[in-house]
């Protein structure tokens, strides 16, 4: 893959595309503005006789995650399949062995997510984030591969009012990498696929579909620096692209 440019330096975050206004900013969910109850994981490994410590598995989350969007499993496994091979994969950075309890905690975890989403948890620099872009004028758009419980789980952490439009693939019927998520996206929100961002966690997934769709640009969210080479504009926080587009905004 061609070299990246460093952190910082990338020139698409421009509100100014070929003399186009930038207006929307599509942004995945999982792994972005929401993550897994780390905490959560923990309690449910200990009635199962696991211990893991939620730092450690954080922790060991973004190389996991790297190692499966990197792998051959990703472009063709459903969104589904991949969500349980990353479970055992963080599992396994954070030293610990997959066992029949690891899979009997699994389960339940499984269970849990079928019912309201173990994607539970915003970061405290989320909402900030999201008033920042709000604040340059841009339409905010979800485009997730999901479970069919993205719209129920947003309403419960908070986040349904910060947004203008969410896409779940497991209503639509259609997943990213498929650019056809992201086409239902930009017909639904109005949106012109010359003046949209796309930022999103995974390569693979995110870049590829984004790309395959059409969008003036697609950032990769990479916060520990695990990407360096790859030919997409990165950044390590929501922060960080807000910052980056209030500047190019005024200048």
């Amino acid at each position: 893959m061609t070299c990246g440019l460093p952190y910082g330096l990338w020139p698409v975050a421009s509100l100014m595309l070929e003399g186009v206004t930038l207006e929307t900013l599509f942004i995945d969910a999982g792994g972005v503005l929401v993550f897994p109850n780390w905490t959560r994981v923990c309690d449910t490994l200990a009635r199962h006789g696991v211990n893991a410590a939620p730092d450690a598995l954080r922790s060991a989350e973004l190389l996991a995650k790297r190692d499966l969007d990197l792998g051959r499993t990703v472009p063709h496994a459903s969104d589904d399949e991949r969500g349980w091979d990353y479970f055992n994969g963080v599992l396994a950075e954070a030293g610990i062995a997959q066992t029949a309890r690891t899979d009997a905690a699994l389960a339940e975890l499984h269970r849990y997510h079928d019912e309201v989403n173990l994607w539970e948890h915003v970061p405290g620099d989320v909402v900030p984030a999201l008033t920042r872009f709000r604040a340059l004028g841009l339409r905010l758009v979800v485009v997730s591969n999901a479970n069919g419980k993205l719209h129920v789980l947003f309403e419960r952490v908070g986040l349904a009012p910060l947004v203008d439009l969410a896409l779940d693939s497991a209503v639509e019927g259609v997943e990213k990498p498929d650019p056809r998520l992201f086409q239902i996206a930009l017909a639904r929100a109005g949106a012109n696929a010359a003046t949209t961002l796309h930022v999103g966690d995974l390569y693979n997934v995110d870049i590829v579909g984004a790309r395959a769709a059409g969008l003036a640009e697609a950032i990769l969210l990479d916060p520990g620096g695990l990407y360096e080479g790859f030919d997409c504009p990165r950044v390590r926080s929501l922060g960080e692209l807000a910052e980056q587009l209030e500047k190019n905004s005024q200048g």
